[in-house]
């Protein structure tokens, strides 16, 4: 699978439904229906190859923002989230964090304090991380998960949970360096909130 074959399927997932559930099973039905081994372990590369650029400081400090708080695994679950509004929204965001303030899915938690948002509200869908393991155990019968692991790392694959942020850690509940970084963010989700 190349990364054009990858954001076809999450763009087309996203026009098949909105809800984060039925958006995974569509993806593990396209994987599992038909597809070889190659391909199921390729979308797992894919999706991992295009989150390594959103692991930035400045990007966890834009969720810290608008979550109030943020941790290794909320980060990660936002990033999937990201990749999940499409290879256009992502890299905008990727390039500028501040420009998640122009996001419906952002703007609609305005003002509302995180403890009254519903499940399926939080910026977040660690689901999709699980989708091509699923795929593979179903397609190739009798294998495992620690197979799939070991066919992703023999192809090279590096879990992108496990680097680093790039660039200067900041502190985003720090008022005048978030309104200098992230100005549109920093008027929508003031700190302390």
């Amino acid at each position: 699978m190349d990364d054009e074959t990858f954001w076809d399927l999450i763009e087309n997932c996203r026009r098949h439904t909105s809800d984060p559930d039925e958006r995974v099973a569509w993806l593990c039905g396209q994987l599992a229906g038909g597809a070889a081994e190659s391909e199921i372990v390729g979308f797992q590369i894919c999706l991992d190859r295009a989150l390594n650029p959103s692991a930035t400081w400045d990007l966890w400090a834009a969720a810290d923002r608008i979550m109030g708080w943020n941790s290794d695994d909320s980060f990660f679950y936002f990033r999937l989230w990201l990749v999940g509004l499409g290879r256009d929204s992502f890299e905008r965001v990727v390039r500028d964090p501040d420009a998640l303030a122009e996001l419906p899915d952002v703007k609609r938690l305005v003002g509302r304090d995180p403890e009254d948002w519903d499940d399926e509200e939080w910026l977040a869908w660690e689901e999709l991380d699980y989708v091509a393991v699923q795929a593979f155990v179903q397609v190739m019968g009798g294998r495992t998960e620690e197979d799939f692991y070991d066919a992703v790392e023999a192809r090279g694959g590096v879990d992108p949970e496990e680097s680093e942020p790039a660039g200067a850690q900041w502190d985003a509940n720090d008022d005048e360096q978030a309104k200098r970084r992230l100005p549109r963010l920093s008027g929508l989700f003031p700190a302390g909130r």
